[in-house]
C-alpha cells in the first residue's frame, strides 16, 4: 500500500452485474429480500453464481475454518462496517444496508476470506493520480478560452 493518506475506494456490492436489479425488485416486492423465499426467485441464485461462483444455500452448506469468527451470522446491520473493513461498501444509495445484503452476505464473506467462491474480477485503476489532476487543469484551461 502506498504511504498516502487516502482510504482505498471501496467495492460497492449494488454496482455489481444484477444487483441493482435485485435490489430494485427487493423494493417493490420485500420477499425477494426473505431468505425463505430464496426458491421462488431463481434469479438470485443465478446472480449469486454469475458473481461469486456459488450459491447461498452452497454458501449455508460450507464447512467454516476452525478459525472462523461466525462474523456472518451477525445482524446486518452489524455486518455492515465489517465489510467496510474489507473494502465492500454494502449500502444502498440512502447509505442503509441493501435489502438484498442477506442473500449474499454468506457468499461475500466466503469469497472475501479465500474460503469458497470467487470475488467477481474488477479492473485495476491503472491512471495515475497525476494523470487525472493534469487533465482537470487542462480542461479548466479549455473552459477559460
Amino acid at each position: 500500500m502506498s504511504g498516502g493518506m487516502d482510504k482505498p475506494k471501496l467495492r460497492r456490492l449494488i454496482d455489481l452485474p444484477g444487483m441493482a436489479d435485485l435490489e430494485t425488485k427487493a423494493l417493490m416486492k420485500p420477499a425477494y429480500a426473505a431468505e425463505e423465499h430464496r426458491a421462488d426467485y431463481p434469479e438470485i441464485d443465478a446472480c449469486s453464481t454469475a458473481l461469486f461462483g456459488l450459491t447461498a444455500d452452497q454458501a449455508e452448506a460450507t464447512a467454516r475454518p476452525a478459525d472462523w469468527d461466525d462474523v456472518d451470522r451477525l445482524p446486518l446491520s452489524d455486518q455492515v462496517d465489517a465489510f467496510e473493513a474489507e473494502g465492500w461498501d454494502v449500502r444502498d444509495a440512502r447509505r442503509r444496508p441493501m435489502r438484498m445484503l442477506g442473500q449474499f452476505n454468506q457468499q461475500l464473506w466466503l469469497a472475501i476470506r479465500g474460503v469458497a467462491g470467487s470475488l467477481p474480477f474488477q479492473a485495476e485503476d491503472d491512471a495515475p493520480a497525476s494523470w487525472e489532476s493534469s487533465l482537470a487543469k487542462e480542461a479548466a484551461r479549455f473552459r477559460k478560452r
